[in-house]
Parts: C-alpha cells; sequence; structure tokens
C-alpha cells in the first residue's frame, strides 16, 4: 500500500509536527508533501525531519518565503492541487489549520484527514496574530475571509475520513464541515527523566510563545504574585519581546529559558511546582499531558482541549477568566492542595504515543 503525507507547512516544531514526526514513524517509506519547509527556523528540533523525503510546492522558491505564511494563504489551495498523487492508495492529511492541504488532488486514494483544527482565524478563534484596529482592512479581510471559508469547505467534501484531535475539534469539524469524525488523541511520549524528583520553588510555561496561547497573561500574574516562573519556547520577535520587556521592567522573577529540546523540557516540567497553561480554546494541548506525564500537575484555563486531559482538583486546577486576576486565586487555591505525582502520571498515560499509533494504524488498515 503506497501512502503519502501531507503537512501545511514545516516552519516550527509543536503538536502538529509532533503528530506529523509520528505518522513519519509508522510509514517510514511515505513522502511527505507540504508548501515549504524552512528547517533554518527549527532550532533543536531541526535533526528530527534530516530522514524524511520532502517534496515542496512553488512557495519553496519564493524569496523571503518565511516572511510570507501569512499572504500565502491566499494562494495556499493551488500549491496543494498542483501535488500529484495519482500513484498513491492513501493519503493522510496533517491539517493544522494554516492552510488547505485538503484541496488535493487525490486521484483514486483515500484522503484521510487528521484534524488539528479548521483554520482557526477563519472561524474566531484567537490566533498569534492580531487583526489592525483599522476600518478598511478589517472590511478587507471579512470579504478575505468569506472567500477563504468557501475554499475551506469545498476542500472538506474531498476528504473520505475526518479524525479530530480531541472532542473539542470534533464539534469544530461537525460545525463548520457538517461532518462526522473519530477521535483520536495526539501522541505523547512519557518519558522517564533522571532528576530527583523534588519539586523545586518555580512554576513553568511555555510552547510556542503566541497571543492565541494566553503566555502575556501569565506573565501579568507574575509580575503581580512575585513567583518564579520559567517560561521556555519562541515565538513572534514583537510578541517575544514585550513579554520579555514587560518581566525585565517589572523585576518579576520570570526567566525567558528559550527554545530547548525534549529532554530539556520535560526536566524542567518535571522540577516545576505546577504547568501553567493559558491558552484560548486550545484544539487539544499536549504540554499540559507531558507535565503530567512528569508527575507535575498543571493549573490551566477553562477552555478547548485541555477539559478533556486535567482533572480539576485531581491532577491540576481549573481557572474561569483568562487574566491575572482569575490566575493568581488558582495558583493561592492550587497550593493548599495536595495533587500526588502518581495521579498526574496515571492520567496521562491515557495518551500515550503507543495508543495513537495503533489507532492511526486501524484507521489507514480500514481505508485499503
Amino acid at each position: 500500500m503506497n501512502v503519502a503525507i501531507v503537512h501545511d507547512y514545516i516552519k516550527e516544531y509543536g503538536g502538529a509536527e509532533r503528530v506529523l514526526e509520528t505518522l513519519h514513524e509508522i510509514f517510514p517509506d511515505a513522502p511527505i508533501y507540504t508548501s515549504v519547509f524552512l528547517p533554518a527556523f527549527l532550532g533543536p528540533h531541526r535533526k528530527r525531519f534530516e530522514k524524511m523525503k520532502i517534496h515542496t510546492s512553488f512557495f519553496q522558491y519564493i524569496p523571503f518565503n518565511h516572511k510570507l505564511l501569512s499572504p500565502f494563504r491566499l494562494v495556499a489551495a493551488l500549491a496543494f492541487y498542483l501535488f500529484d498523487f495519482s500513484k498513491y492508495d492513501v493519503v493522510i492529511v496533517s491539517q493544522t489549520g494554516a492552510y488547505f492541504p485538503n484541496s488535493i488532488r487525490k486521484k483514486n486514494a483515500r484522503l484521510i484527514c487528521y484534524t488539528h483544527t479548521p483554520p482557526r482565524y477563519l472561524y474566531g478563534y484567537k490566533t498569534a496574530r492580531e487583526i489592525p484596529n483599522n476600518f478598511f482592512f478589517k472590511g478587507l479581510m471579512l470579504f478575505v475571509f468569506h472567500f477563504l471559508r468557501m475554499i475551506d469547505f469545498a476542500s472538506s467534501k474531498n476528504v473520505d475520513v475526518f479524525v479530530a484531535n480531541s472532542d473539542e475539534v470534533k464539534a469544530r469539524i461537525d460545525k463548520f464541515y457538517r461532518r462526522e469524525a473519530e477521535v483520536i488523541y495526539p501522541p505523547v511520549e512519557i518519558k522517564k527523566i533522571l532528576g530527583s524528583g523534588k519539586k523545586e520553588i518555580y512554576f513553568l510555561a511555555g510552547g510556542r510563545l503566541a497571543r492565541a496561547k494566553g503566555i502575556d497573561v501569565i506573565v501579568d500574574a507574575f509580575i503581580q504574585n512575585g513567583k518564579p516562573l520559567k517560561i521556555f519556547g519562541r515565538g513572534f520577535a514583537g510578541f517575544e519581546g514585550e513579554l520579555k520587556a514587560k518581566a525585565r521592567n517589572s523585576r518579576a522573577k520570570i526567566e525567558f529559558v528559550g527554545e530547548v529540546n525534549d529532554d530539556k523540557k520535560l526536566l524542567l516540567m518535571k522540577g516545576a511546582r505546577a504547568y501553567i497553561f493559558a491558552s484560548y480554546d486550545e484544539d487539544f494541548g499536549i504540554t499540559p499531558v507531558e507535565a503530567m506525564g512528569q508527575g507535575t500537575p498543571v493549573i490551566a484555563y477553562r477552555s478547548g482541549g485541555v477539559r478533556e486531559t486535567v482533572i480539576d482538583g485531581k491532577t491540576g486546577i481549573f481557572y474561569d477568566k483568562n487574566n491575572a486576576e482569575a490566575l493568581n486565586p488558582a495558583i493561592k487555591k492550587f497550593e493548599k492542595l495536595k495533587i500526588t505525582p502518581q495521579s498526574c502520571v496515571e492520567q496521562a498515560q491515557k495518551f500515550e504515543k503507543r495508543k495513537f499509533i495503533a489507532s492511526i494504524r486501524n484507521i489507514v488498515e480500514g481505508a485499503k
């Protein structure tokens, strides 16, 4: 059975790229088709992609392509349509919500779409970039987004089997595409990291430093409470710079440790008192599960897929308004709870990588 894998674009390493990596692990001979591959921006994760056979679109040859990922959305459907999939039996699309990879010419292949989310920017969910508060620009975007929603819906009809990464996204697929989807949670590796296992005084946050992840809410809270906070990961230079300047000017006990490899990230999680997660309408949220896998509780904004992974009062605690004024009381409440590392690990094990692999194999075998 000839299998191909499709992914929106490869420039950063997050939950969607972890899924892509695992799909390639399941089907090591499957080539990967993507709009653009920018390894220079992958930092410590660059080596993960060295053994993959990656095919790129004409976006790859456009000067300054790394700065044009957002404008590329206007012609993204064409970029994927021009690929030739005539020799494949099954095409697995990893839909991150950036472009329209389901617009491929699948020929006789079965198209299985693993959906991280329908495009957030088209359906009213918070994104990394904010639309400028300009009447003319907003009017233009309303017209453009209507056109792109039509393309997105038309592309969804090309899919034979939808797979959602959470019940949250399953509901979005039903709402925006009017299609049923099976839920297969993303792969999470529960690794044993060497260390004392003793919790230190700091709290931890991190991942992709983007507005939709609510990192600014966390920074504001820790400026107010004065507690030690470490933040890993990187993001857009402007927003990341804002966060660092805000923390620096306040003399808060906030340390930005930069982008780290998996072992360093898990070691940070293992030592933290709690992992703080403030993402808006998160599709699934792998990092809270990774933190629980190291025996670390999660303090999370009650929104999106994290409601499916964290057990309130047993493996963490939720707060209901995404601002510092709601987060800080939740931190105080957490400090009075007795949450055991074992409870966290047991919950994380429900999302182990092996379960993802077995479920994906079943889906693909059924597509023969």
